[in-house]
């Protein structure tokens, strides 16, 4: 079997092989890691063959903007592992986010953003896409008739994040899928909490996924990247303005992310099993009054989740009595949580996302959002799981303090 049989062959393989195998083109040293193409630019053979390549007549490298075989390595394997016929990789997440909206909005259109959104996002759309003649507006996340009454004749794209950060609502992609293909708009799922191991949006009807590939995908905290995945007539234009503009993902980021894919379903795994038996036994404590974690049976969405997801992931959050100084006593109580902003990461994290997080966003967005004074969220990593109680059973009795 030759290099082009053999990816092939991997595109109809089941997706543990694909998150292991997918994407890799072997040199002719025969290697069996991916390698890292540590360049910027390629030499041609010939004038001509620059300015076929150039001018896309020929197939090759032409510049490692947007060309470059370690990052399309990791592009072709998470677009094997999304179900999607290709992806462009990004520098980071909110690179995917204004590579989304560079590539198919134009000033006159309109998005619809669900309210239940990373903060940057939010920022990103108010403070900056809007100035160029994009209109912004907002929905519920599980209001499916504010969904279809938002809907404007300039509406260009939908765009949603299930499960939400930090609320853990979760969306039902099919039914907004169904709206957005009826109005002939794009739906953009951000689906970084899940991961294609747990949830897989195009599946569902979405048109683009968007990853932040900083957090489960990579794993361990250690590089920026991030992915849209889709059909080619839409991914196509988002290498156009990568092209152009060069928010692009580097070649050494890509190679951790590969490795990061390997041991996907693996991790994911444990820190669905780890965040649900805390959120059980959180949800018992005295100080705590609400825990959001769609494994709960008392989540308002948890039958939705059984039903398009394959797991309940490892981000929960919590709301404890005593508002922002009861959150803030509970978090400096802690010895092990890592205080930090970032998830996915073998690392526990613990984060108050009224002051982080969604700290640019106004009070009055916030509690549009549900996010609280005393909300807190915490992404559950691969530590031994009684460790991580014992470190909980810290910021509950400073609670009382």
């Amino acid at each position: 079997m030759d290099e082009h049989e053999r990816r092939e062959h991997l595109r109809t393989a089941r997706p543990d092989t694909q998150a292991v195998r997918a994407g890799q083109r072997r040199g002719p040293e025969g290697e069996h890691a991916e390698a890292l193409f540590l360049t910027s630019s390629y030499v041609f053979g010939s004038a001509e063959e620059a300015a076929s390549r150039f001018a896309g007549e020929a197939c090759g490298n032409v510049y490692s903007r947007y060309t470059n075989p370690t990052v399309r390595n990791f592009e072709e394997r998470i677009a094997a592992m999304e179900g999607a016929e290709q992806a462009v990789a990004t520098a980071s997440g909110m690179a995917a986010m204004l590579t989304a909206c560079m590539s198919w909005l134009s000033a006159g259109d309109h998005i619809l953003c669900s309210r239940g959104v990373f903060g940057s996002t939010t920022v990103l759309l108010n403070r900056f896409i809007a100035r160029f003649g994009v209109e912004v507006s907002y929905v519920a996340p599980t209001d499916y008739a504010g969904w279809q009454a938002a809907l404007r004749p300039n509406t260009r794209m939908l765009f949603l994040e299930t499960p939400s950060n930090p609320t853990i609502e979760i969306v039902d992609i099919a039914r907004v899928a169904a709206i957005s293909r009826a109005a002939g708009t794009i739906l953009v799922v951000d689906n970084c909490f899940l991961t294609p191991v747990l949830q897989r949006p195009l599946d569902l009807g979405a048109d683009v996924v968007m990853h932040s590939a900083t957090k489960y995908i990579d794993g361990q905290g250690r590089v920026l990247g991030g992915v849209l995945c889709g059909s080619s007539a839409l991914i196509e234009q988002a290498v156009a303005f990568m092209r152009s503009a060069g928010p692009s993902l580097s070649p050494f980021n890509a190679w951790v992310l590969l490795k990061g894919l390997e041991t996907l379903r693996l991790r994911m795994d444990a820190h669905s099993a780890s965040a649900l038996a805390l959120a059980r036994w959180l949800q018992e404590q005295p100080g705590v009054i609400a825990v959001n974690h769609c494994g709960l049976e008392s989540h308002p969405q948890h039958a939705l989740a059984l039903q398009q997801q394959r797991g309940f992931g490892g981000v929960m959050s919590f709301e404890v009595e005593g508002g922002q100084p009861a959150a803030w006593r509970f978090i400096d109580a802690t010895r092990l949580l890592s205080i930090t902003a970032n998830l996915g990461d073998a690392k526990t994290t613990i984060v108050h996302p009224s002051t982080t997080t969604h700290g640019r966003l106004s009070e009055a967005e916030r509690a549009e959002q549900g996010i609280r004074p005393g909300l807190l969220r915490v992404a559950v990593g691969l530590e031994d799981i009684e460790d991580l109680r014992e470190d909980l059973v810290r910021g509950l009795a400073a609670l009382r303090g």
